[in-house]
């Protein structure tokens, strides 16, 4: 399995994949908690969560959790639900 060094960008053919952990988590932000609600709901502490935001974000190349969303989602990373579908 190869890896990306950090700051290396991914190219096109790079498959993207992220730990089931890492979907709960952007699952559950998506639904619209904070990091300290997810936390707790997950049993971890809030720099957990945290940290599996930035994985998030580097593997998918965005700076935030609505672009994470977006991008996740046209990937088919995670499930999308009727309350999220797209316009």
């Amino acid at each position: 399995m190869g890896s990306i060094a950090i700051g290396e960008r991914r190219t096109e053919e790079d498959p993207i994949k992220l730990t089931k952990r890492e979907i709960e988590v952007l699952t559950l932000v998506i639904e619209g908690q904070s990091s300290k609600q997810v936390a707790d709901l997950l049993y971890v502490s809030k720099r957990t969560v945290d940290f599996h935001l930035a994985n998030i974000y580097e593997k998918l190349q965005v700076s935030n959790r609505v672009q994470a969303f977006r991008r996740a989602a046209r990937l088919g990373l995670i499930p999308m639900d009727p309350q999220f579908g797209e316009s």
